[in-house]
């Protein structure tokens, strides 16, 4: 009697109620706090699971779940008729794991694509950078042809320049001959 989850409360009410509606109502129910839910995985899933957890917290694990493909249950040789039995009492389950696969599929692909967005906004914010440096490079270079830069932003000798230096350092490896010491 001091259990709350005593079957034996409310029993006339439960055999009386349509049970169809009372698995609705806990159906929708079950699917409802699944939804939200920051973050559910599934084992059939491991590394989309790993996946999803790391962007929905901010978090890297170390090292990559690993996929499991078998249990020691999936070994186990079972006939026909048990497992419908086992679908026709776990009806509410086969059909909430449905629900949660297909809204853990939807979460997967709504955080890749989000991930490729950002990627593919910092990609354009990075040409946009890019372009404005060549402009004020481009401008530079009209202010003063001789400067020029390259695209790290470091000035480069131009061919000329280069030249001049190779002959004052041949003048003067001459001019040392001269001198006796």
């Amino acid at each position: 009697m001091d259990c709350p989850y005593n079957l034996a409360n409310n029993r006339q009410v439960r055999m009386l109620a349509d049970l169809k509606q009372r698995n609705t109502v806990l159906l929708d129910s079950a699917k409802e706090n699944l939804k939200r839910m920051a973050f559910f995985g599934l084992t059939e899933f491991q590394r989309k699971t790993q996946y999803l957890f790391e962007k929905t917290f901010n978090m890297n694990f170390i090292s990559p779940f690993t996929q499991y493909n078998s249990t020691r249950a999936s070994s186990v040789d079972i006939d026909e008729q048990t497992q419908n039995r086992i679908e026709a009492l776990n009806f509410l389950d086969m059909e909430l794991y449905d629900y949660a696969k297909d809204l853990f599929l939807q979460r997967y692909q709504y955080m890749r694509q989000k991930e490729h967005q950002e990627a593919r906004r910092k990609r354009q914010e990075q040409r946009k950078i890019l372009k404005a440096k060549q402009a004020h490079n481009k401008e530079q270079n009209d202010i003063n042809p001789y400067r020029q830069l390259n695209n790290k932003g470091l000035e480069r000798k131009g061919g000329w320049e280069i030249q001049l230096v190779l002959c004052m350092i041949l003048a003067f490896k001459k001019e040392r001959k001269r001198f006796v010491y």
